[in-house]
């Protein structure tokens, strides 16, 4: 028997279930009956159409879905239909032998939308599938069993206020768990429940906009909207949900600062100084934040002048403060209008009217005691010096500002004035001079007055008086330092010798205006010249000046211009010196003098007396005679004499050794802190000098090496220039020619003498090797006179030949 498909349709109070089975294909031949050619067909397995079961169904359980048959199931009893898979046992369960399908519970979409489970028909007996097996799936049908709601609300949103309509404010959305795919369970409308006419949604997307114009802040600030989502397309019997919309005006620059009053009166007392708070003005802005904020200006120059006003730290209250000292007796009152403007303005609400406003201010001035003012701030007043103690230097004046009538009385800080040099009129203020003064020693004198009302001590006030004190011509003009100066003996007529400055202690002007004059002797041997600028020039005459051991005195001369001229005189001591020929001074002592410094001729014969007296009194009375002394023994003749002999000539020539004589100072001995450079100093000389020149290696090829010798060749010393010593000069310029001086060996260096030198063409002049014999005339081998001018002096002493014998 041909394999059947068949299918099982149930349907049971709004349930459906349709079950395909994979079975073997039929062939048809033409129309039904009609004989035909057959038509093959191939073996496959089951094929399920989907189960369907309505979700939340709360019939009578359980419930049948749908049935299950094989066409290998001939109603034996021998097939045996088995399900696995979700559910299966549980929310499935099946009829083993008639293939039913039953649902034991309640179902719900939202939780789990399908089942898929594995159908089977097998052998009873033997359980040998007599079919592959199929999988299948049951869906939950859907129903609107779910209301619509909105996951992010409530909601806050903000918008301007004067918004245009229609301008967006915030966009709601709302979700549906049913199926959106099935029927219209999850299409969703919005309305508006609350909060028109101010806003609307659109139905579709849920965007809230304004639906009026003008909304304005400052008459309300905040509206509750209440949206609605429902679905069904928003028809009868649909679910719905709400949520609300919090929506907040924000604040726009669209009202004018405005004065709650016309006019504002302040009061402040006389004595305020200058930042003193008066008052504070806030003009009234019924905006937020910097929309609100404001500027403040005073109007008329007149209250500008006086007082000034400015914006507080929060930028609404305008602080009107003192800006100059006021002054109840001048002006008691002031009026004048302050404007108080938006700083931040928006142009798109300039249609509102001007963002400013204008009140009225009057400030009274309230009188306070006050001290005395001085009419002038600081006084300059100038003196003479020299002037006797009375003598008027100014006047200082100060009133009470309160009552002119007022007795003022007038006194001088003590520590302004220590030395008391001044005094005041305690009545009038006049100030006089208490001692006379000097303005060498003082030019400037700063006192501090004090004026004090009689009527009330504790109302004073000071002033600053400055006194300077003119110059008179009471200083003549000195030299600004004693001179005492030499000239060399070689000196040429009109050298300059010294320049003489003068110095006067008088003020600039005439008064220091010095004028020098040396002597006007045409025979003078000095001249002086007037450079006119307040020093001279010391000259030598033009003829030449006669030689003079002792120092020569030149009376200076010198007066200034004030009124009257005074004058003085000095004296500059010239000393004649011995000069060396570069011009530095040898020696400016008279070498004449033989005695030593405080050791007179007399002294000097009384001391050879005493010497005498040792030799003898038969010597010392011959000696009296030519000494021109007296006869007797002189009370000195005892060694001490000698011992004050010796010193004297021992100091003498101590004081002859100058730096300043010529003389060859390589003999002194010198200390050198320096070690030496080693083996630089030996290989800066040659010493083969010091060594056996016959047994010395030939000089290498180049410039001669400089012998540790003292050469015959001497540099010749750089003249010194005609003028004063100058002792650092000095001592530099023979520093420097001793550097120059190829002839300076350098003495500190170590010299070694190995040999003993050549055999000399004389002889040898030692007596121990002569052949004399006692009594007999030792003679040379040879005439002294022959042996040169270097033993001159002993060929006198020993080469005279002896007189032959009568």
């Amino acid at each position: 028997m041909w394999g059947l498909v068949r299918l099982l349709l149930t349907w049971l109070g709004g349930w459906s279930c349709m079950g395909r089975l994979a079975a073997p294909a039929l062939a048809w031949a033409g129309s039904q009956g009609a004989p035909g050619p057959a038509l093959l067909r191939t073996r496959r397995s089951w094929v399920w159409n989907q189960f369907f079961v309505i979700e939340e169904y709360a019939g009578p359980e359980p419930v049948l879905i749908g049935k299950l048959h094989s066409d290998v199931d001939r109603g034996e009893g021998r097939t045996k239909y088995l399900l696995t898979g979700e559910g299966a046992g549980t929310v499935f369960v099946i009829d083993e032998a008639t293939g039913n399908i039953h649902v034991t519970k309640s179902l719900d979409r939202e939780e789990k939308a399908q089942y898929v489970l594995l159908a089977q028909a097998v052998d009873r007996a033997s359980n040998r599938p007599l079919e592959p097996p199929s999988e299948f799936i049951i869906k939950v049908q859907d129903i609107n069993d779910n209301p619509p709601i909105f996951p992010l609300g409530p909601y806050h949103a903000t918008v301007p206020e004067m918004s245009n309509v229609g301008t967006s404010v915030i966009q709601v959305t709302a979700h549906d768990a049913d199926d959106p795919s099935y029927g219209n369970s999850a299409k969703l409308v919005y309305t508006v429940l609350d909060g028109l006419p101010f806003f609307s949604v659109d139905p579709q997307t849920g965007v809230v906009r304004t639906a009026i114009p003008n909304m304005d802040r400052e008459t309300q600030e905040e509206f509750l909207v209440v949206i609605q989502a429902k679905d069904m397309g928003g028809h009868m019997g649909g679910l719905s949900g709400s949520t609300t919309v919090t929506v907040t005006l924000s604040d726009v620059n669209d009202n004018p600062p405005k004065f709650p009053q016309s006019l504002y009166q302040f009061s402040v007392v006389e004595t305020a100084g200058p930042g003193t708070l008066v008052g504070r003005l806030r003009a009234q802005d019924p905006d937020l934040g910097d929309n609100a904020l404001m500027a403040y200006s005073i109007l008329d120059g007149e209250g500008s002048e006086a007082f000034s006003i400015s914006t507080d730290a929060r930028g609404r209250d305008g602080l009107l403060t003192v800006r100059k000292p006021l002054d109840f007796e001048t002006r008691r009152s002031y009026s004048f209008r302050v404007e108080a403007t938006n700083t931040l303005i928006d142009p798109a609400y300039l249609r509102r009217g001007p963002f400013k406003d204008v009140a009225s201010v009057r400030v009274a001035v309230q009188d306070a005691p006050e001290p005395p003012a001085f009419t002038q701030a600081a006084y300059i007043l100038a003196v003479p010096e020299n002037k006797s103690p009375g003598t008027l230097v100014g006047q200082v004046s100060a009133a009470d500002l309160d009552s002119q009538a007022s007795p003022i009385r007038y006194s001088i800080l003590p520590d302004t004035d220590p030395e008391h040099c001044f005094s005041i009129e305690p009545e009038d203020g006049t100030i006089r001079t208490a001692v006379p003064l000097d303005r060498e020693a003082r030019v400037w004198h700063n006192l501090t007055v004090l004026a004090t009302e009689v009527d009330s001590s504790a109302q004073a006030s000071r002033v600053q008086v400055a006194i300077r004190t003119l110059d008179e011509n009471d200083n003549a003009p000195q030299l600004a330092e004693p001179h005492d100066t030499f000239v060399c003996e070689s000196a040429a007529p009109g050298q300059l010798i010294q320049v003489l400055r003068a110095l006067d202690r008088d003020e600039v002007g005439n008064n220091s205006r010095i004028s020098l004059q040396g002597p006007l002797d045409p025979d003078a041997n000095f001249t002086v010249r007037d450079n006119r600028d307040g020093s001279a020039s010391l000259l030598l005459p033009s003829r030449p000046a006669p030689p003079r051991q002792a120092p020569y005195l030149v009376p200076i001369e010198l007066w200034d211009w004030g009124q009257p001229a005074l004058r003085s005189t000095a004296t500059v001591t010239v000393s004649v010196c011995r000069c060396r020929p570069d011009g530095s001074v040898a020696s400016c002592r008279p070498e004449a003098q033989l005695s030593p410094a405080g050791l007179s001729t007399g002294a000097l014969l009384a001391i050879v007396t005493c010497v005498g007296t040792l030799l003898g009194r038969s010597d010392w009375n011959q000696a009296a005679p030519r000494l021109a002394l007296p006869a007797q023994r002189p009370v000195c003749a005892s060694p001490p004499a000698l011992v004050v002999l010796f010193v004297a000539l021992r100091r003498q020539k101590q004081e002859a050794l100058m730096v300043l004589e010529e003389e060859d100072v390589r003999e002194n001995i010198i200390t050198y802190d320096d070690e030496g450079g080693g083996e630089e100093d030996t290989e800066a000389f040659d010493i083969s000098a010091l060594q056996n020149p016959d047994g010395a290696a030939p000089p290498a090829p180049g410039p001669t090496a400089r012998r540790d010798v003292l050469p015959w060749a001497r540099a010749p010393r750089q003249p010194w220039p005609h003028g004063p010593a100058d002792v650092a000069q000095l001592l530099a310029l023979r520093l420097r020619g001793a550097d120059d001086d190829p002839s300076v060996p350098p003495y500190d260096s170590v010299q070694v003498y190995g040999y003993e030198g050549r055999g000399s063409s004389c002889g040898s002049l030692s007596s121990l090797g002569s052949g004399s014999e006692i009594g007999g005339a030792p003679g040379p081998a040879e005439p002294l006179d022959d042996w040169g001018p270097l033993f001159r002096t002993l060929a006198e002493l020993y080469g005279a030949k002896e007189p032959p014998a009568p």
